[in-house]
């Protein structure tokens, strides 16, 4: 069941191929749902979900859509997934759904999904799709969580919400950086961890 085409669908992603330090794909979500870890770890989850089902999906009807219209069918597959979504999170997490409001209704324009589909599902089978989503989806995610962490740590000096930097610190004279919750620097901390993962995977740099 993991064939060695199975282990790079599913292990690839998450670093040698992933989709945000390498493809450069699901950044605009990345920059405006990282400003606290719990909305971002929700997005991820929501988005590895859809993505994953959505795979599955297309590859099993990907000999009977016709070409014409594979794009139409795409979008409906996703649209109809991300609307299950967004509906389970108000009934099960409605403070979460309010603070990603519109963005996981906007998961449908999300590129990694729609690239997936593409590049991989109507050309691969169910059980190789589903890997190949989950593996996105989690390369994905582990990006969201990574720049959550910081930006909520450096901009609220909380995680999840619970003050973690003592208060003596303040009391003699630090003071969280405002900046770190504003979108620019959320597209800076993304920068600086593509720099450092290129940095140590040079065959990804450019001669």
């Amino acid at each position: 069941m993991l064939s060695k085409k199975n282990k790079e669908a599913l292990f690839n992603p998450l670093s040698k191929d992933n989709p945000v330090l390498v493809q450069i794909l699901g950044i605009c979500s990345t920059l405006a749902v990282t400003a606290n870890l719990e909305p971002a770890i929700v997005m991820g989850i929501s988005v590895t979900v859809v993505l994953a089902f959505s795979n599955v999906i297309i590859s099993l009807i990907r000999n009977s859509i016709p070409s014409t219209i594979r794009i139409i069918v795409q979008l409906v597959v996703v649209a109809a997934l991300v609307i299950i979504v967004q509906q389970f999170l108000v009934a099960f997490s409605y403070d979460v759904s309010k603070q990603l409001s519109v963005f996981i209704g906007l998961i449908i324009t999300n590129c990694i999904l729609m690239g997936r589909l593409e590049a991989f599902a109507l050309n691969n089978t169910p059980w190789s799709s589903f890997l190949d989503g989950i593996g996105n989806g989690l390369g994905y995610s582990i990006i969201l969580v990574i720049v959550a962490f910081f930006r909520e740590l450096l901009g609220s000096g909380t995680i999840f919400g619970f003050q973690v930097i003592p208060q003596w610190c303040y009391d003699h004279g630090y003071e969280n950086n405002g900046l770190m919750i504003l979108p620019p620097m959320a597209l800076i901390t993304v920068a600086c961890i593509i720099w450092y993962h290129r940095a140590h995977n040079t065959d990804l740099q450019e001669k």
